[in-house]
């Protein structure tokens, strides 16, 4: 098998129904607590960054890479495993191989081990639904597969701080190019929308290390701060939009100024956070802003600032209620998680902290060829293209050749064989797939005869 370079990038394997999913979401930790309705978008991820106390790497679950209970014989379920174990390996540096101490030692673990000691991976075995001192003991029967067992239970929340001290030593070194180009963060809405007051607010985050001396330009007001700590931690750059002041030379004036600052702002920025007025709503003015960040291509959050006083003037109002109308305003930004907040009481500001962080990670995901064309070809297995002046299109492979923007190429027969509903149904496999919540995402199709050997 082609080794892999080393990169921080974590596998988890192993046969059906044995808590590989349930360990993923485990390590992941807490989602960050936005709204987003958009279909396709599920908890779930084939591909997702872990921040294990610090430490940031990729997670890849394959427990959606393969059905093997639709399979009807042994020889295709061992062809099966094949074929999901080293779609992950050969993705992977690092290897958890998840079973299952509560069924013991089966045939299927033993045929996923011998494809992992041919790989040269470094494995780790984690005996899953060791729920209690008792199961534990299970866990020796896992010795003889040849990998450190580590007797977890990922629904418990047992041994996996013992599992993850051994294996976050082995991440090898890497780069931080945040160090030396820190991300940039714009904040940009129409005034009065409260982003000098929600910047106020941020800034005042325990978990925000703001520099001591912010710089400051001409056109916008630049303040250094850092999420996370150690060789991993990610630093960024605030751009305050919101220090516009009031021009002599009448509305209009002030109108021009406030339009090229923000303009700039968004072009200049990796994520935009775009605060809306929640008592308002969108208006004409959010929308314009809405579609230059559309048009620059960045990242972006949906902050409903002032939901205080949105609630204060309405008892009924709810998140779930508002998010439809919000939704039908801005029908182009259905990519952008939406958090509710109030700069006044501080609701859901630290909140909002994990989400540009987590949006930012969303936009610069690189998808291994291997897994990405896994999602492709089962999205063409689940719904094939559609037919086209009496030929269908046929895909031949994927692969991302770009960040920030997510950029796919997909090679096919004819690209003018497509039709734009299904692009979009592709677009949402990907986004169920590897989430990219707040990334845009842009597929091109590229004409090719046939695929590449």
């Amino acid at each position: 098998m082609e080794e892999t370079k080393s990169k921080r990038v974590v596998a988890i394997v192993g046969r059906p129904n044995v808590g590989k999913s349930a360990l993923f979401n485990r390590l992941v930790g807490r989602r960050v607590s936005i709204v987003h309705e958009e279909e396709g978008v599920t908890r779930d991820r084939i591909v997702c960054e872990a921040n294990w106390e610090g430490e940031r790497f990729e997670l890849i679950d394959t427990g959606g890479l393969g059905h093997f209970g639709k399979q009807v014989s042994p020889d295709q379920i061992v062809e099966g495993t094949e074929t999901q174990a080293e779609v992950a390996i050969a993705d992977a540096s690092f290897i958890i191989f998840v079973v299952d101490i509560s069924a013991g030692l089966a045939p299927l673990d033993e045929e996923v081990a011998r494809i992992l000691h041919q790989s040269g991976r470094t494995v780790f075995l984690a005996a899953n639904k060791a729920d209690n001192e008792d199961r534990e003991e299970g866990a020796y029967d896992f010795d003889q597969l040849g990998f450190p067992v580590f007797p977890v239970s990922a629904v418990h929340n047992r041994g996996i701080v013992t599992l993850m001290e051994a294996l976050i030593p082995e991440l090898p070194k890497e780069e931080n190019p945040t160090e030396e180009e820190p991300l940039r963060v714009a904040v940009v809405g129409r005034p009065n929308a409260g982003k000098s007051s929600y910047i106020n607010r941020l800034l005042k985050d325990e978990r925000v290390i703001v520099s001591d001396i912010p710089g400051t330009t001409r056109d916008s007001i630049e303040i250094p701060f850092t999420i996370g700590k150690g060789e991993t931690a990610r630093h960024y750059q605030l751009i305050d939009t919101a220090g516009v002041q009031k021009d002599t030379r009448g509305k209009s004036a002030v109108d021009w100024f406030s339009n090229l600052r923000t303009d700039k702002a968004i072009e200049r920025a990796d994520v935009v956070v775009m605060v809306l007025d929640g008592e308002t709503g969108p208006t004409t003015r959010d929308k314009k802003v809405a579609a230059k960040i559309i048009e620059a291509q960045k990242g972006c959050i949906l902050l409903i600032n002032k939901w205080d006083l949105a609630k204060d003037a309405d008892e009924d109002v709810t998140q779930t209620k508002y998010l439809p109308a919000l939704r039908e305003a801005l029908p182009f930004m259905g990519f952008a998680p939406v958090l509710f907040v109030s700069a006044k009481d501080g609701y859901n500001i630290k909140r909002s902290v994990e989400a540009i962080d987590y949006v930012a990670a969303q936009t610069r995901v690189e998808i291994t060829t291997g897994v990405l064309n896994r999602v492709v070809q089962q999205a063409v297995e689940k719904y094939p293209p559609p037919i086209a002046k009496g030929k269908r299109l046929k895909v031949f492979y994927a692969t991302q050749s770009g960040t920030n923007p997510i950029y796919f190429k997909v090679f096919v027969n004819d690209p003018t064989y497509s039709r734009s509903n299904w692009l979009k149904y592709l677009q949402n496999q990907f986004r169920e797939a590897f989430g990219l919540e707040g990334a845009p995402i842009f597929i091109k199709l590229v004409a090719r005869s046939r695929p590449e050997r």
